[in-house]
């Protein structure tokens, strides 16, 4: 796990940043932060994550759908594979899994990004659009 907030992207070009932090009971937390007078504030606002939370942010990851997050932050492919990888291990069986597993293998053998995004959406259980989902995430944090 993480021993620091990772940054996925911004949601608009040097707006406030979207990712993911260690929890203190091996659990991811959604982050949200941005720069010194930002809406966000200085440090990163935490929340609980559902799953469909962290796959969305592993799939902006992947598609680029995001912009630049700070360098300092950045999510790297190994922290987004251990994201994916734990939310595999919270799945004790069914389909879910397996559609986890099949994606950890996709991310950890590097394959296509269009394969690895198609591998975690058929993980969602919801509708929504990731990028709606985490911009929607990122509004309810920041205003408390």
């Amino acid at each position: 796990m993480a021993d620091a907030a990772c940054a996925v992207g911004r949601l608009a070009a040097g707006g406030v940043w979207i990712g993911f932090a260690p929890g203190h009971q091996e659990e991811y937390l959604l982050a949200v932060g941005g720069d010194r007078g930002s809406p966000a504030g200085d440090g990163p606002r935490v929340a609980a994550a559902s799953v469909d939370d962290l796959l969305s942010l592993a799939i902006a990851y992947f598609e680029d759908a995001l912009a630049e997050p700070p360098e300092e932050l950045a999510a790297t492919h190994a922290d987004i594979g251990a994201l994916v990888r734990h939310l595999a291990s919270l799945e004790s069986s069914g389909a879910r899994r397996e559609a986890l597993l099949g994606a950890v293998d996709a991310v950890d053998d590097g394959l296509a990004p269009d394969v690895v995004v198609g591998r975690l959406a058929a993980c969602l259980e919801d509708g929504e659009d990731p990028v709606a989902r985490l911009e929607r995430r990122a509004t309810e944090l920041i205003a408390g």
